[in-house]
């Protein structure tokens, strides 16, 4: 483990268009929306977002070399330009596994770097040990295992103790007898016939989220947390997801990272993560010894935090080979 506190940070390359886009359909009725940015026939690699439902962005592309690689970017079933938006069907972790496989093979490429924070470092995970000879490196930010203990630290106790007002908020909307399971309440919320109830619930979802991921308050990220569409698609989403586990079982990602010994990979984890808290990367670590990971002594959850953008961007230099 290293400390990058000390080296002169680096920020976000330059903007860049996207060289190609286009929609691809996967099947059961949902199309993905992808664009491929850099260097054609540079280092291939696929950056898998967050959320889950959280879609891509601009700066997004931004975290690589764009002469040193060849990025594929795309929103996941349900999120961002993908249609149908913020639908459920057909919408699980294995879902989106095959969807990588199938931009994969779209883009011609035998195996590629794997990039993913958040949600996106478990979809990460989960591709690289279904698909291990598919991946050249994995880099990885604010591990989520979807492990019990990681779901209760969210939705029953544990960052409502550093939260107290934003819990009370996330609270509000779902009955006082219902507060045993919030992420069943919250579905109920979600999936009403009434679009008012719908959208009061994604924003109260959306922003308790908001309030765990950066280390000091970020008035325009929790202005984008609670747009309407984009906090509809998260909440709709991630709920979704979180009421059925990831469609993984206990410690499965932990098991299965036998899977990945002899692929190199770069964690960047922040000291003070209020959402994906750094014990799940320390046990990650502890079963994949080849990884290295970086704790950053100042950083939040947020990609976009000065520590976190710096051990990002390190990581993806390193391994631009």
């Amino acid at each position: 483990m290293s400390s990058l506190a000390a080296q002169q940070r680096r920020t976000l390359y330059p903007e860049i268009e996207p060289y190609a886009s286009g929609m691809l359909d996967v099947g059961d009725g949902h199309s993905l929306y992808w664009e491929r940015c850099g260097t054609p026939g540079a280092k291939p690699a696929v950056f898998l977002h967050g959320g889950p439902g959280g879609g891509i962005s601009d700066n997004h592309r931004r975290q690589f070399n764009p002469d040193k690689y060849d990025l594929l970017l795309f929103d996941q079933r349900g999120a961002g330009k993908s249609t149908p938006h913020a639908n459920l069907d057909a919408n699980t972790t294995w879902d989106l596994v095959a969807d990588i496989e199938r931009l994969r093979e779209m883009c011609g490429v035998d195996k590629w770097l794997v990039f993913g924070g958040s949600w996106g470092s478990t979809l990460s995970l989960a591709y690289a040990q279904t698909h291990p000879e598919r991946v050249t490196e994995l880099v990885l930010r604010g591990i989520f295992l979807f492990d019990q203990t990681e779901l209760d630290w969210l939705y029953k106790y544990g960052a409502s103790e550093i939260y107290p007002d934003g819990w009370d908020d996330f609270l509000a909307p779902v009955p006082q007898d219902e507060r045993g399971d919030l992420v069943g309440a919250y579905r109920e919320l979600l999936t009403s016939d009434d679009f008012d109830t719908r959208l009061t619930a994604a924003k109260a979802w959306s922003r308790w989220e908001g309030m765990t991921v950066t280390l000091l308050p970020d008035e325009a990220m929790m202005e984008e947390f609670t747009e309407d569409q984009h906090a509809i698609a998260v909440a709709r989403i991630e709920n979704h997801y979180m009421l059925h586990k990831g469609w993984l079982e206990e410690g499965q990602l932990l098991r299965g990272a036998q899977k990945l010994r002899g692929i190199p990979g770069v964690i960047v984890q922040g000291r003070h993560d209020s959402c994906t808290p750094p014990r799940a990367a320390w046990e990650l670590k502890r079963v994949w010894p080849e990884v290295e990971l970086n704790i950053i002594p100042d950083g939040g959850h947020l990609y976009s935090e000065p520590g976190v953008l710096d051990g990002l961007i390190r990581a993806t230099d390193k391994l631009a080979g």
